[in-house]
């Protein structure tokens, strides 16, 4: 069946388009997109988008789904309500489960119950054998089963020589390493940025170098090696400073940042405690504007969520106890939108960029473009009205956020996935209506 969505503003930074038009889908695949709806188009369905941008479905290359083994914090099931609500269309599940995803029986385990699902799921495998950082895992077997890159996430290779075998390895097959950049011994107490913050609290806090000689170990290994590293949720200033030097080597470095990262410091954990703790923590407003700066010039390439949910019991621990983490799947595009469109050098075809384009170019992933024969995986939100954050109506599990009461700025209208619906805004008259054919 024939959909055409019009009444829009077609945002899609891969070919170029800001400005109104339309488009048009079949059996879950974009026939075309443009300005100009083609003479003698015809259309079983029309969908008035009343205004809104229409633009690729947002790609996440860092969730925390929890299955299997952690089912009482999210499931693939729940995550994926998560992303669809936040308009995701495809999403990279970290290794780091009960079992972690470490073999090819589990990669095409999580492939398999992925399947019926709300948003594309490409899982991650584990760099090392029950990402205990001594064995490497069978990389060939991991990707021929379908993983999408490599990571211990949650935790740093600490061994230098598991470390660069696995950079030459991986560098062999064409995957990415995605890293948790966090020198062994240089973590502190994990809990909150050392800092005042950190003395106020009688923490011993998480110095900067931990992250920052990850960053930088890593570079030279996988530089040497030939890898493509990825470096996930960077927060500090000097972290950005290494990955602009990677890159001006020509080194194969691409880099992420967080909503959180970009919108948040420090002093957050004084109203929200165990809600703003993650990992790495938040840090100085000199690091987070650095972090925002990195990302709006390209030397961070991607926004990810680290969306990492879990139960209100675990988070009441108190600061020292309680699991690093926060959810943002369904807040991610509102938070970039208020955060971000204050800066001279914000547009939306960049925002589209960050958190659809170029995530699908940097692990090679479908989507990310409404070019003709691309699957109909869409996003419409409206970029300027406002909604106030209510964590207990969240499709995740989880309700750690650090944004629960607080008012933001755009909102997820429609979600399609293939050609199908997995998100209406119920709110919102124009939307609620939609039925599937």
């Amino acid at each position: 069946m024939k959909t055409l969505f019009c009444n829009c503003r077609l945002v899609d930074p891969s070919q170029g388009l800001d400005g109104p038009g339309a488009l048009l889908a079949e059996d879950g695949v974009i026939l075309w997109s443009g300005s100009q709806i083609p003479e003698g188009t015809e259309a079983h369905r029309t969908i008035d988008c009343g205004g809104c941008v229409l633009a690729p479905g947002l790609i996440d290359l860092h969730v925390h789904f929890r299955e299997p083994g952690q089912t009482h914090k999210e499931t693939l099931a729940t995550g994926c309500q998560a992303a669809a609500a936040g308009g995701y269309t495809a999403v990279v599940t970290m290794a780091n489960t009960t079992p972690p995803i470490d073999s090819s029986e589990m990669v095409r385990w999580t492939l398999r119950n992925a399947q019926p699902l709300d948003c594309r799921i490409f899982p991650a495998a584990a760099v090392t054998r029950g990402m205990k950082g001594q064995e490497l895992t069978d990389f060939r077997a991991l990707a021929e089963a379908g993983a999408s890159c490599l990571t211990d996430d949650g935790l740093m290779v600490a061994r230098n020589d598991v470390a660069f075998a696995a950079f030459k390895e991986a560098a062999a097959l064409g995957l990415a390493v995605s890293i948790h950049p966090e020198t062994p011994g240089l973590g502190g107490d994990r809990s909150v940025n050392q800092g005042d913050v950190s003395r106020r609290f009688g923490l011993e806090g998480v110095p900067p170098a931990g992250e920052e000689t990850g960053i930088a170990r890593d570079i030279v290994l996988a530089e040497a090696a030939g890898a493509h590293l990825h470096v996930q949720h960077v927060s500090t200033a000097r972290g950005v400073a290494l990955i602009a030097w990677a890159k001006s080597r020509g080194a194969h470095v691409t880099a992420e940042a967080t909503p959180h990262h970009i919108s948040l410091t420090e002093e957050r954990v004084l109203r929200c405690g165990a809600n703003a703790k993650m990992s790495p923590p938040l840090r100085t407003e000199a690091d987070r504007l650095a972090v925002e700066t990195g990302l709006l010039d390209g030397t961070l390439d991607v926004i990810a969520t680290d969306h990492a949910p879990h139960s209100p019991e675990e988070k009441a621990q108190g600061l020292a106890k309680a699991p690093n983490g926060v959810v943002g799947l369904e807040t991610a595009l509102a938070v970039c939108l208020t955060e971000l469109s204050a800066s001279p050098r914000f547009s939306l075809p960049l925002l589209i960029d960050r958190m659809s384009c170029r995530p699908a170019a940097v692990l090679g992933l479908p989507g990310g473009t409404l070019k003709s024969g691309s699957p109909a995986d869409l996003v419409v939100f409206d970029p300027k009205e406002r909604w106030t954050v209510d964590a207990s109506r969240f499709r995740s599990k989880g309700r750690n956020t650090p944004w629960d009461g607080e008012t933001l700025i755009g909102r997820v209208k429609l979600t399609v996935l293939g050609g199908r619906f997995t998100w209406r805004d119920m709110d919102d008259a124009r939307f609620a209506g939609l039925q599937e054919a």
